[in-house]
């Protein structure tokens, strides 16, 4: 299991050593939450955009991009100055499929790997014939926008079947589960088929990060 940690609720006074902290105790990616304001109430874009200017000079962790807003095309503009590991697009933001598949051709022809993420009511079969062409799969395991929510249970069951799914289809995808991820629930999303989880609050609040870290990759 890898983790992303997710950086939003980093305080700005100390963030840098928080980074900092967070590469040495581990975790797999940093995880970027881009939010516009318009698809979800909050607004995290001056933030995002300034972690990720420091994070790109202070470390070689690859940022885990998930972009949840309206105008997705001009943010995969903005984020891939970065150069990050992967840009993940929400499957609500598009009109059709053919608008995501457009989104994500661009994305891989600079040079930066793709994901499609739905919201925890979007079902999962209306994302399987877009499945050949995404690196991974981000389930939302609760609903988008804000941080330190509960995990929504019937999401785990979503993982699975996606899982089910791609095995059957022969498809290599990384399965991400992100929202309200704990020591509680990270075993039951393991044995649903999930191999990379973003977890936030319960890095960050933690007293010991590498500790953390570690037993969300080993539970």
């Amino acid at each position: 299991m890898e983790v992303s940690t997710s950086i939003l609720s980093v305080k700005r006074d100390n963030c840098i050593q928080t980074f900092y902290n967070l590469e040495t105790a581990g975790t797999d990616y940093f995880h970027i939450d881009v939010m516009d304001g318009k698809f979800v109430e909050n607004n995290t874009v001056d933030l995002m955009t300034e972690y990720s200017e420091y994070l790109n000079s202070i470390t070689n962790i690859p940022l885990d991009v998930h972009l949840m807003v309206e105008d997705v095309m001009s943010y995969v503009k903005s984020f891939l100055v970065f150069e990050p590991r992967n840009i993940t697009v929400h499957y609500e933001s598009a009109k059709d499929d053919k608008e995501i598949l457009e989104w994500l051709s661009f994305i891989k022809e600079n040079n930066c790997k793709v994901g499609i993420s739905l919201k925890p009511n979007t079902e999962i079969e209306k994302i399987y014939n877009i499945l050949p062409y995404v690196h991974t799969v981000l389930v939302m395991t609760v609903e988008p926008g804000k941080g330190g929510q509960e995990l929504i249970p019937s999401t785990i069951e979503k993982i699975k079947k996606l899982k089910d799914y791609t095995k059957k289809q022969g498809l290599e995808v990384d399965i991400e589960a992100d929202g309200g991820i704990n020591l509680d629930n990270v075993k039951s999303l393991r044995m649903a088929g999930c191999n990379i989880i973003v977890a936030g609050t319960s890095i960050i609040k933690s007293k010991n990060y590498k500790k953390m870290i570690e037993k969300l990759k080993n539970t």
